[in-house]
């Protein structure tokens, strides 16, 4: 192994340990095809990746669903009385879903290392103590208060409604959401029960009251200036998607309210009765005006005046006070904290934790510490990726980086060693579909993930999603098959990515099988690389792991794609020349070290397929090790002048098509004869 290569630029540096997580999928439902698309399978491409850049014993890649919740409870309401399901209890729902998300995600090839489930064992009963360790933690730091709050109540009903038991309009300037439920809407945006608009129970279909409850709220909105500097220090980042610094940023502005200019000489009358606020709208003939207050007691105070007088407004983003607790049945046992007793936790803050839950979860199951978790996510060797999409941010990245401040009872992000780290967050842009936002709870439907493996293999889903530029835009899915749109003799841009495997790669392996095949009995001839190859190889390897340690998958998918296509013409522009067995030799050598070498690099998106590759090659398992990546092809063969590989037989594939395509292909080919 060569240390001394001269490099043009620092190469990245990576942790000595790694946990990757994607988001956690609800458990009322099958996962649609964002759920794989959208995060899942770049947080798998880059777990995949680090295993082989630093050590598979060294990375953690988990997720699991989403057990708790209105979400779950409602589902199973509605399918219940419906007569849709016959499952007896909620936990039997939560159970099959998860064990079909779970399976869907093993036919894309999603190799985490666990995939668990907050309500099911084996990780029920730890989640439920690290929980009970978080709320506890917090109240001893003096990092939660007991405020009261309005919860919406059925009066035909007589109950109590959680969160998705009521549903209206979004009460945030500029939510494209389609639904807002009790206090957040679709797209994740927080706000007071009575800021909601236009609110109906989905029991009766009438407008339910407001009453007061109780509950445990983390002060998220003390730590505006902390997370400032936390996004300020991120910004600087490559790594950061940009779009996220500007949507968490807005989060941080003092609290404000947007009315509509005509209601102005209105709200002047009133001006006894509002708390002081600033008219901060920088263009006066903006028809709406932002009213901007120095806290959130004096806005919720303006609010309950304007909605008194009838004078409808608009919330701004800010930071809020983050619940904690509530009192719906499903949900983790919450334990009795200063003489509160009987609730159940909220279930976004129990949701941040899961991942460490999972995390503790594996690792007791393969015989480690109880304290082992704290490794990989309490020490500065460790670094904690997150693949989310961008509707979570504001959980992921004000709410979770402050409870993880206030669990190291710190007032800024400076964790020492030993203390819970700031994460990584890696957020997507929405994928679309067929250029609309499609959402399982809105009207227009999403494919779901199992369908689409009917009409695409894994791997050309894989290379499609990971080729879409989701850092930086919304991005939309256009499934020829799907779409009612779709010309009968344009292409199907979801295979464009997926051919550079089914054409270009397999063609180049193909070649080089049978030529050593039948000129040198299936024996590899041994000759010297050339030093240009070694740089081409070099080169292509560096800007790969760059691109990877800057989540950039779009340029990872161009990199391997003008890697492998470049292979092909290298084969093609020199094989003439080969016109005796020792410069065929060398031609043989040349390519097959590029081989390995796209092999390597196509491991994370494609891993099925190269591991066939290795296999036929007769490489030694550590083939896909970055410690030697700089070496060349002989490193691993077991002995170098006599290195045998296994028979390709004719017209055999090492990344195959969707039979789908073999027949429409078959059938194209029919009809042209």
């Amino acid at each position: 192994m060569d240390n001394n290569i001269p490099f043009e630029r620092p190469r990245p540096i990576f942790p000595k340990r790694a946990v990757v997580t994607g988001g956690m999928p609800y458990g009322n439902k099958e996962l649609h095809f964002a759920h794989f698309g959208g995060y899942m399978v770049h947080a798998d491409a880059f777990a995949r990746f680090l295993r082989d850049r630093i050590g598979s014993e060294n990375v953690v890649f988990v997720s699991g669903t989403d057990c708790y919740g209105s979400p779950a409870m409602e589902s199973f309401r509605k399918l219940k009385a419906e007569g849709k399901i016959n499952y007896q209890t909620i936990e039997e729902f939560v159970k099959a879903n998860h064990e079909k998300q779970k399976q869907t995600y093993l036919d894309y090839e999603i190799e985490h290392n666990f995939f668990g489930a907050s309500g099911l064992e084996p990780a029920k009963s730890v989640h439920q103590e690290m929980s009970k360790y978080f709320i506890e933690t917090l109240y001893k730091n003096k990092s939660i208060k007991l405020l009261g709050s309005l919860q919406f109540y059925d009066k035909k009903f007589k109950t109590l409604l959680n969160g998705r038991q009521v549903v209206g309009k979004c009460p945030i300037d500029g939510c494209a959401s389609e639904k807002g439920y009790a206090d957040e809407c679709d797209c994740g945006h927080q706000y007071w029960p009575m800021e909601l608009i236009d609110p109906v129970s989905t029991l009766s279909g009438e407008k339910p009251e407001l009453v007061e409850t109780a509950n445990w709220y983390f002060k998220l909105e003390d730590y505006t200036d902390a997370l400032k500097g936390w996004i300020d220090s991120i910004a600087k980042d490559k790594a950061t998607r940009q779009f996220m610094v500007k949507e968490i940023t807005e989060f941080l502005k003092k609290p404000e309210i947007y009315v509509k200019r005509e209601y102005m000489p209105e709200i002047e009358k009133l001006s006894n009765k509002l708390p002081k606020f600033s008219d901060i709208t920088a263009n006066p003939k903006n028809p709406s005006v932002t009213l901007q207050f120095n806290s959130l007691k004096e806005r919720e105070d303006a609010c309950k005046v304007l909605g008194e007088n009838q004078i409808r407004f608009r919330a701004g983003k800010t930071l809020v006070p983050f619940r904690l607790t509530g009192d719906i049945t499903w949900g983790v046992p919450c334990p009795t904290i200063d003489g509160v007793s009987g609730q159940t936790f909220y279930v976004w803050p129990e949701s941040l934790w899961a991942p460490i839950s999972f995390t503790k979860t594996y690792l007791l199951s393969k015989g480690k510490p109880d304290d082992e978790w704290k490794k990989f996510w309490a020490s500065k060797d460790a670094e904690v990726y997150q693949f989310i999409g961008e509707d979570n941010l504001y959980f992921y990245g004000p709410a979770q980086q402050a409870i993880w401040m206030r669990m190291n009872n710190r007032s800024d992000l400076n964790a020492k060693e030993g203390e819970f780290q700031p994460t990584h967050i890696i957020p997507s842009k929405h994928v679309l579909y067929l250029n609309v936002k499609a959402s399982s709870s809105g009207s227009f439907k999403p494919p779901m993930a199992k369908d689409l493996l009917n009409l695409y293999t894994a791997e050309e889903l894989r290379m499609h999603f990971l080729g879409m530029n989701l850092g930086n835009n919304n991005v939309s899915f256009m499934p020829k098959p799907l779409n009612p749109d779709a010309k009968e003799d344009e292409a199907d841009v979801v295979v464009k990515e997926g051919s550079l495997l089914t054409n270009v790669y397999n063609r180049i392996l193909r070649t080089l099988f049978y030529t050593i095949q039948n000129n040198f009995n299936s024996i590899v001839p041994v000759a010297k690389i050339d030093p240009e190859i070694k740089e081409v190889c070099k080169k292509a390897a560096l800007d790969y792991e760059r691109f990877m340690a800057e989540k950039k998958f779009h340029q990872v998918i161009n990199c391997v794609d003008v890697f492998v296509r470049n292979i092909s013409k290298y084969w093609a522009n020199n094989v003439k020349d080969a016109d005796n067995n020792e410069k065929l030799a060398a031609l043989i050598a040349n390519t097959l070290e590029q081989v390995r070498v796209a092999n390597v690099l196509l491991h994370p998106i494609a891993p099925k397929g190269t591991e066939n590759v290795a296999h036929y090659l007769n490489l030694k398992e550590n083939w896909h090790n970055w410690d030697y990546i700089f070496d060349d092809v002989y490193t691993f063969f077991e002995d170098k002048n006599n290195h045998k590989f296994k028979t390709l037989k004719e017209r055999e594939d090492f990344f195959v098509k969707h039979p789908r395509e073999l027949a429409e292909i078959a059938k194209r080919n029919e009809e042209q004869e």
